[in-house]
């Protein structure tokens, strides 16, 4: 095969480059391979604090093989955890924190390793992309924000004197409503399906399991204009009382 001469400059840089990575890699391979446990993990914080996680977490990574139950080892693997996570690697992230959980369930520092397991399954349901442009991404699985959830809320049952019980909090209204939206989004996609029963129950569902978010006004209206459609009079009438009670200057009452 002829390689246009036009490009061949190009493809011998990027043969060159790929080549100066692998050896480099290699050479950071073997620089590890002769470090001891304290200098490995000094140039894991160096890498850390100038902001490259990723080199820290295969540093940190290497350290845990080699010296597991070294006296920083503890130290190693939670900030194997924070590099992981700033890494963006959530699969790595979860398995070291599971590990850590299950091997130190005592540890002076386990509602940490609960706390970034909520974060990182937070931070796995956000889509940056969505954020940006202002699309809606309400209507998406939510089965990470769950999992979010119960762990921040697992962390506030367990130790809630936790420095990180009062962030956990504050994290789960925003779940909760995040939550609630999407059930929002549910019932109103049965409504345009004109399944009006499926639709009522979604908000009923919101009532009973976030009945302090902020979707609870959507929610209740959803129900009156469903039980409306269906003609179930009384069920309509109580949603109508309930929502005039709560939310008496609703556009939709009038």
């Amino acid at each position: 095969m002829k390689i246009n001469r036009c490009f061949a400059p190009l493809i011998i840089g990027l043969i060159l480059t790929l080549a100066g990575c692998s050896s480099s890699d290699k050479e950071e391979e073997v620089i590890n391979a002769n470090l001891g446990a304290q200098a490995l993990y000094d140039r894991a914080r160096e890498s850390m604090a100038n902001g490259n996680f990723a080199a820290a977490a295969d540093t940190l990574s290497a350290l845990d093989s080699r010296f597991p139950f070294g006296p920083l080892s503890h130290q190693v693997q939670l900030d194997l955890i924070y590099s992981y996570y700033k890494s963006a690697k959530v699969d790595q992230t979860l398995a070291t924190i599971d590990r850590f959980i299950r091997l130190n369930p005592n540890h002076s520092d386990v509602d940490y390793a609960f706390y970034m397991r909520g974060l990182t399954n937070m931070e796995a349901d956000n889509n940056l992309f969505q954020e940006l442009v202002g699309i809606d991404n309400t209507d998406r699985d939510p089965s990470k924000s769950k999992q979010a959830f119960d762990d921040f809320r697992r962390l506030i049952q367990q130790f809630p004197d936790s420095k990180y019980a009062a962030d956990a909090r504050q994290r789960m209204v925003f779940i909760k409503n995040r939550l609630a939206s999407y059930e929002i989004s549910i019932a109103r996609f049965y409504m345009r399906r004109k399944a009006f029963i499926a639709a009522a129950n979604r908000g009923r569902y919101i009532l009973e399991h976030y009945p302090d978010s902020n979707q609870v006004q959507q929610a209740l209206e959803i129900m009156v204009e469903s039980y409306d459609q269906l003609d179930l009079q009384e069920l309509r009438d109580n949603a109508m009382k309930t929502l005039k009670l709560n939310y008496p200057n609703s556009e939709f009452i009038g």
